[in-house]
C-alpha cells in the first residue's frame, strides 16, 4: 500500500480542485484529475469518449489516466494529493448504471491509496456548472454519495472534508496529513 498518497473524491462542484490548488500552493505534491482533460481532449479532438456521449469509452480512458497518475504518484516522497482516485472510475459507471468490466474492479482493489480518503460533501453554496460540467445539482449530491459508498466497499476510511473556506479546509487536510 502506498500510504502517502491520498484520494480527494465528491460529487462535481464541491471543491475538490480548489482544495488541491490551495495544497499544492503549500507545497504538496498533487496529480490532476482526469475527467476534466479526456473532455477537452475529445471535445478538441472530435471525439466521442465524452460522459454525455459515450461513457463506457470515457471511463476507460479515466481509468487509463489515473493508472498513470498513480505510477508517478508512487515515485514521489512525500504526501501526494491525487484529485479522484481509480476507484472513482467504479464509481462513475455505477453512477451511470453501466456494467463495471473486471478489469476496473481488479484495478480499484489492486492500485491503493491511503487508507483515509477525503470526500468533499456537496455544498450548494459553491456549486457551478460550465462547459466542462454539465452534470446539475442533483447529480452532483447522487455523485458524491456514489463515491462515498465506492471508497467505503473498497475498504478506505472517509474523512468528510468541512465546508469552509479553501484554506480552512487546506488546514484541515494539513493536520489530517500531520496525524499520519
Amino acid at each position: 500500500m502506498f500510504d502517502h498518497m491520498f484520494v480527494v473524491t465528491g460529487g462535481p462542484g464541491s471543491g475538490k480542485s480548489s482544495l488541491i490548488d490551495a495544497l499544492r500552493c503549500r507545497g504538496i505534491e498533487t496529480m490532476p484529475k482526469a475527467g476534466r482533460a479526456i473532455i477537452r481532449d475529445q471535445v478538441q479532438s472530435g471525439g466521442t469518449a465524452l460522459p454525455w456521449e459515450d461513457r463506457a469509452m470515457f471511463a476507460e480512458l479515466m481509468l487509463t489516466r489515473d493508472l498513470q497518475s498513480w505510477q508517478e504518484a508512487s515515485a514521489l516522497e512525500g504526501p501526494v494529493m491525487m484529485d479522484r482516485g481509480i476507484a472513482d472510475v467504479f464509481g462513475y459507471l455505477t453512477l451511470c448504471g453501466l456494467p463495471i468490466p473486471a478489469h476496473i474492479e481488479a484495478a480499484a482493489k489492486a492500485y491503493r491509496y491511503n487508507r483515509k480518503v477525503f470526500i468533499a460533501p456537496y455544498w450548494d453554496a459553491i456549486f457551478g456548472q460550465d462547459a466542462e460540467r454539465k452534470q446539475n445539482q442533483e447529480e452532483a449530491k447522487a455523485t458524491g454519495k456514489v463515491m462515498a459508498e465506492t471508497y467505503a466497499r473498497f475498504g478506505y476510511e472517509l474523512v468528510e472534508l468541512p465546508q469552509v473556506t479553501v484554506e480552512e479546509r487546506a488546514d484541515f487536510v494539513m493536520d489530517c496529513l500531520k496525524a499520519e
